[in-house]
């Protein structure tokens, strides 16, 4: 992101009554810290409304020349303990993300012991790392392409071709374990705590988590917009708090299988993906709303669309989808009713008549 470009979401994000916290979580050499020092220097006069950050010495940088803007301690400085947030906190960190690999009753002793203005942040969806985490150099090693620097090539979800070598007969190889695929053998499910939002309201957790990486705009909306629901339909009555309604909408949005990692037991071994799915195979993202020709929306399509689709709108804060059929679809250009529209054309188009008034920029996905 351009520095224009981040001065412009900022402004938006704030106008809007939005929060910005921009991401400076690289484990830096010395030869990056000019750059860190005019960076800190922006954020200063940018007031996003935090930095993220995981290296000691990018923090020293920003409570230097970024001091009014709070510091959040990244997931990738690996805080397992209240010991290691108090030391965070004395060196003028503000909010805790902590690694995932904690469980409930770890989270809740901190809760418990920790200073009245420390913040505690937790992952409660999303993909979940190879790496103790998220610390991965595996995409550095095999495509010299750095997580670290926010260019990960997701190396842990490629598929491999294993091989047993007998020590006495080097150089033949035998192939175990693997399809006509290979085998993925570092794929990780997707973390899920959707069916324990109660006790993650409950212990007093500042701030949820939803990692949304690589994924498209359908994808990230579409799941914060289900934990929301989850969350606010929870404090309103958490005595009839129902977690299933909920899985069955992140069910329709998943490209893995879920598991709850370490959070209920750190003895938990369902958290691999061996055979490398990721993909849908029920749902998939239609488009999104981009503006209206008179009573016809004006679609921007992400998928093969044709009469006859079922299709479901995404309602901001509104748990279920609306449902609906394709009855007629008109060409964007000469206003000719198509059967079919195809996005063979970056920012394709098409017109449609929906059941219900739609804003700007609603997700719109297509059952297959």
């Amino acid at each position: 992101m351009g520095d224009n470009d981040l001065i412009d979401t900022i402004k938006y994000a704030h106008s809007i009554g939005k929060k910005v916290y921009v991401t400076l979580n690289i484990f830096a050499w010395d030869e990056k810290y000019e750059e860190i020092i005019e960076m800190a220097k922006k954020l200063e006069e940018l007031k996003p409304d935090g930095i993220i950050a995981a290296d000691g010495g990018v923090i020293d940088v920003l409570k230097q020349y970024a001091p009014s803007i709070p510091i959040n301690v990244s997931t990738q400085a690996n805080i397992v303990s209240l010991h290691a947030c108090n030391f965070w906190h004395r060196n003028g960190a503000k909010r805790m993300i902590m690694a995932r690999e904690m469980n409930k009753e770890q989270l809740k002793y901190i809760m418990e012991n920790k200073p009245e203005d420390m913040e505690i942040e937790i992952f409660i969806h999303g993909a979940i790392c190879f790496a103790y985490s998220g610390r991965c150099f595996l995409s550095d090693f095999l495509a010299c392409r750095s997580a670290n620097l926010g260019d990960c090539a997701q190396s842990c979800r490629w598929s491999y071709n294993l091989y047993a070598e007998e020590r006495n007969n080097p150089g033949q190889l035998m192939p175990i374990e693997t399809n006509e695929y290979g085998t993925s053998i570092f794929s990780s499910k997707d973390l899920c705590l959707i069916k324990e939002i109660p006790e993650i309201i409950e212990m007093g957790v500042d701030s949820l988590k939803i990692e949304g990486r690589l994924k498209t705009e359908y994808y990230v909306a579409s799941i914060v917009n289900v934990y929301r629901n989850a969350i606010d339909d929870y404090k309103k009555d958490p005595e009839h708090y129902e977690y299933t309604k909920y899985l069955k909408e992140i069910e329709k949005i998943k490209t893995r299988e879920l598991t709850t990692f370490y959070f209920n037991d750190r003895k938990n071994t369902d958290i691999q993906e061996y055979d490398g799915h990721q993909y849908n195979e029920k749902y998939q993202f239609g488009g999104k709303v981009v503006e209206y020709d008179g009573d016809k929306a004006i679609i921007n399509i992400r998928n093969r669309l044709q009469v006859g689709d079922t299709m479901e709108i995404i309602v901001p804060h509104r748990l279920e989808p609306v449902e609906f059929k394709i009855d007629k679809m008109w060409d964007i250009e000469t206003n000719q009713e198509i059967d079919v529209v195809n996005p063979g054309v970056k920012d394709q188009k098409v017109k449609m008549i929906l059941p219900i008034k739609c804003e700007k920029d609603w997700i719109i996905r297509r059952k297959k």
